[in-house]
């Protein structure tokens, strides 16, 4: 299973599946969260062997109705990160908030370094 599977089956149940990786489609309910890679570190090693980990960066993101709502699944998404069995993850930055004026939507962004079995 890849990690961007791993990401999807931790945070689908935040959102009744609602879980997408890049972008949701426009008819899609809220709330929904999207994450994507931003990133990562290469792990590079003096001679030919491949690791058997890798490093991501990923952002996820919240999209819902209220900024209140948003801010509380952000706090649900973040837990259920760290405490995946799936990936390590850490936060590497608080929550930043968004407005998205032409879809009229509350959005709340967080990225997370997640290391995974290659």
């Amino acid at each position: 299973m890849t990690v961007e599977a791993d990401i999807f089956v931790t945070l689908k149940g935040l959102v009744a599946n609602r879980c997408f990786p890049d972008l949701a489609p426009l008819s899609t309910e809220r709330p929904y969260i999207t994450f994507v890679q931003v990133g990562g570190e290469a792990i590079n090693y003096t001679d030919t062997s491949i690791a058997d980990r890798k490093h991501g960066r990923f952002q996820i993101n919240v999209w819902g109705d209220t900024r209140t709502s948003v801010s509380a699944l952000m706090l649900q998404v973040e837990s259920a990160m760290v405490l995946s069995n799936a990936f390590q993850a850490r936060p590497v930055s608080a929550p930043s908030s968004d407005y998205d004026h032409d879809m009229l939507m509350y959005g709340s962004m967080q990225d997370f370094s997640v290391w995974s079995i290659r």
